[in-house]
């Protein structure tokens, strides 16, 4: 069963169905202005990957060029990339975990007490 994305011509909102016969013919409305003016959309392809195949590719050298583990941004790249090869969208949450992961260094080399060394 095919699930089948087509954008609205008259609001531009994109809106997903799943069509359970290809053989009826399928005339999607739009579900935020219920426009019938709708364009089926190319979607991405997903393909299905064993956990052994997507540990392999992370093991390939390749995907550490260009990493530097003292440049937050950069290990922020390195873990969406991961995470993406894992089949895990981190979202916006990766955003907040560098940005805390920086202000603990920073107070880290200001000398500050309470420091969490040792703790993962």
């Amino acid at each position: 069963m095919p699930i089948y994305e087509y954008l609205c011509r008259d609001c531009g909102k994109v809106s997903s169905y799943l069509v359970m016969n290809i053989r009826e013919p399928h005339r999607p409305q739009c579900k935020r202005c219920q426009s019938g003016k709708m364009t089926r959309l190319i979607s991405r392809v997903a393909r299905v990957r064993s956990e052994e195949s997507r540990l392999e590719s992370l093991a390939d050298p390749s995907k550490l060029a260009g990493l530097d583990e003292n440049d937050p941004a950069s290990m922020a790249r390195w873990m969406k990339r991961m995470g993406k090869e894992m089949g895990e969208d981190l979202g916006e949450d990766i955003d907040s975990m560098v940005d805390e992961a920086m202000e603990e260094e920073m107070a880290g080399n200001g000398g500050e007490s309470g420091s969490k060394d040792g703790e993962l």
